[in-house]
């Protein structure tokens, strides 16, 4: 292991995991993990993978960090080898591949910005150049700019907002296709914002509600095909994102309006990432899994 990177037991995990952040911000997003007081939680050193996915290629977008590298060290539990994708976080990611080859799985690292659409063939050829197939896609990049209204929204932030969350669906989507067979599956990160809403989140919400829709209708449009599409919402989460869209005192908070009182660490997501992208979920389609602490939703 990598004792840099906080780890907990059963036993002691819901106790340690913080219930508040002290106060911080980055000014470059997505942000850095390894600047990050606590570091997030990417892996339950208790959960013991059963070769769910043995032998499969995922692409994982927004890989170094965060809700990325939690699934990157789940799959590599569960006997995947990986593609991280990242912009411009080469620490993190470096952390995160030496975390994935200490369950001995490969892990290949692209360096890079998914809004430029010839970037997607970019990274699904360098992986089945190194890897020979692609079973797999994980779309997890995203940013968010909160402002306290719309008219403080610019016509930029709008449209950087959209061509990291959403255009790269499409981007990615297009590359990998010809590449999936049946069996394989596309998972993309969503929010609970698509569904309870966010005052200062409208454009960032709006691309996650943009998310839940392509999954709807691309599930229809692959499910002759064999190819499963579904997401995950996450709710409150502790991740470089946050620290690097929100102000130091808005961090301090973070995460209590949920019913369980704390937000969630990048490990507790894990799980339902690798039972969408396994065959355990082989009759689950079109979907989005709710993981945010309790906030009642309505899909």
């Amino acid at each position: 292991m990598i004792p840099m990177y906080p780890y907990y037991s059963y036993e002691t995990r819901c106790q340690q995991v913080p219930i508040t952040f002290p106060p911080q911000h980055q000014d470059v997003q997505p942000g850095l993990e390894y600047l990050m007081t606590p570091l997030p939680i990417s892996e339950n050193p208790e959960y013991k993978g059963s070769g769910k996915l043995e032998g499969k290629i995922a692409i994982i977008t927004g890989g170094d960090s965060g809700i990325g590298r939690a699934v990157a060290i789940g799959f590599a539990k569960e006997g995947a080898d990986v593609a991280i994708v990242y912009l411009y976080e080469r620490e993190d990611a470096e952390a995160t591949k030496q975390m994935v080859e200490c369950y001995g799985r490969r892990c290949l690292l692209i360096e890079g910005d998914l809004r430029r659409p010839a970037f997607s063939e970019e990274v699904v050829g360098r992986t089945l150049e190194c890897y020979g197939k692609l079973d797999v896609l994980i779309l997890n990049q995203g940013v968010q700019f909160p402002q306290e209204s719309i008219m403080h929204i610019s016509n930029e932030q709008l449209e950087d907002t959209y061509r990291t969350n959403i255009f790269p669906h499409f981007y990615m989507t297009k590359a990998a296709l010809p590449y999936l067979n049946p069996g394989s599956s596309i998972v993309s990160t969503a929010s609970v914002t698509a569904y309870a809403g966010a005052p200062l989140l409208v454009d960032y919400s709006s691309t996650k509600g943009a998310i839940v829709s392509f999954t709807r209708s691309l599930s229809l449009q692959l499910v002759s095909k064999g190819i499963r599409v579904n997401a995950v919402a996450p709710g409150p989460i502790w991740t470089p994102l946050i620290v690097s869209s929100y102000s130091a005192e808005y961090v301090k908070t973070f995460g209590l309006e949920t019913p369980m009182k704390r937000a969630g660490q990048p490990f507790e997501l894990a799980p339902t990432y690798i039972y969408l992208a396994s065959n355990d979920s082989s009759f689950v389609t079109g979907q989005v899994l709710h993981v945010n602490g309790g906030i009642m939703t309505e899909t």
